[in-house]
């Protein structure tokens, strides 16, 4: 399977969450097995070699392939949630996306200055939410942090919000 197949598995929605967004559906690439265990590999390729300690999943698209990989890679994961959701101490962010302001959380014993840390999501658009999880992971220290998505939408420009120095992948690229 090639990453043209995982891309053609993808559905896109109009008009969702709100009017004038174009939203990529990855429920349908995932609920293919040979879909899902192409993009394992693939993800697994990219990272094998990278020390990874620690797979951070933002809510919630990336709780699906980060803890798969967190598991490959024999590595922690750790969720990155909306504000209430996690039990203990959390630091938080706040940032705006496309569509309005959100905050997201981290427990405050997740990650140490040890870690090599992959934040992982489904989607980079406009990059408000993951550049506030790497504002977050950084408040921990790690020796080194690494971001992933499945999809990038290119036209959208959602690297220039991301930390400069850090290694950045998209599977697929629209």
């Amino acid at each position: 399977m090639s990453v043209e197949k995982l891309k053609a598995s993808l559905r896109t929605v109009p008009d969702f969450p709100v009017k004038g967004i174009l939203f990529w559906d990855v429920t349908t690439m995932f609920k293919d097995a040979e879909c899902l265990r192409e993009l394992e590999d693939i993800l697994y390729d990219i990272y094998k070699d990278k020390g990874i300690t620690k797979v951070v999943g933002l809510e919630s698209r990336g709780f699906v392939m980060g803890p798969a990989l967190a598991i490959r890679l024999g590595a922690g994961f750790v969720m990155a949630r909306k504000p209430g959701k996690l039990p203990a101490d959390v630091l938080s962010e706040t940032y705006d996306k496309e569509y309005g302001h959100d905050t997201i959380e981290i427990h405050q014993d997740a990650i140490t200055p040890d870690d090599v840390v992959l934040i992982h999501d489904d989607l980079l658009a406009t990059g408000g939410t993951v550049a506030a999880a790497a504002r977050l992971v950084s408040q921990f220290g790690p020796a080194k942090t690494y971001i992933n998505f499945i999809i990038e939408i290119e036209d959208l420009k959602g690297r220039g919000l991301l930390p400069a120095g850090v290694e950045v992948t998209s599977v697929i690229k629209v």
